[in-house]
């Protein structure tokens, strides 16, 4: 629902990246790398990198729709925020990022963070469009 609302105001999409299989036999550091070739695969070199890392940047609504204003004044034709696995992003993944996002101190499901932030970021679009969403 989130996704089809955002159209309105942005063009969005969502790419879920498939499980890897038979992680049992690798390491977390191999699963790490394994899930960082998938990603960078689904990125371009001209996007702006954004993790969704508990070790992020906490933001209010009103904050994270003024961080959305300043990335989308900078020019910058497309930004990528990532939701990563169990364990974290891979050391390349992390030094490609232009900068990590928490939504919450609290471990969340990769289904729940996806709609969590969808939600959010549909929610900074109608605070920078003073909608009254935001209030409801």
């Amino acid at each position: 629902m989130y996704e089809q609302r955002l159209k309105h105001y942005i063009s969005f999409e969502t790419i879920v990246i498939p499980d890897l299989k038979n992680t049992k036999a690798l390491s977390i550091e191999q699963q790490k790398q394994k899930e960082g070739e998938l990603i960078f695969k689904n990125i371009q070199s001209s996007d702006r990198l954004i993790l969704l890392d508990e070790n992020g940047k906490e933001y209010s609504s009103v904050n994270f729709s003024d961080f959305i204003q300043q990335q989308m004044n900078s020019g910058i034709k497309n930004i990528v925020f990532v939701v990563g696995g169990p364990y974290g992003f891979s050391e390349e993944i992390y030094k490609r990022a232009h900068g990590k996002i928490s939504l919450s101190k609290m471990t969340f499901s990769h289904q729940m963070v996806r709609l969590f932030f969808v939600e959010q970021l549909y929610r900074a679009m109608t605070i920078l469009k003073n909608e009254p969403y935001h209030h409801s």
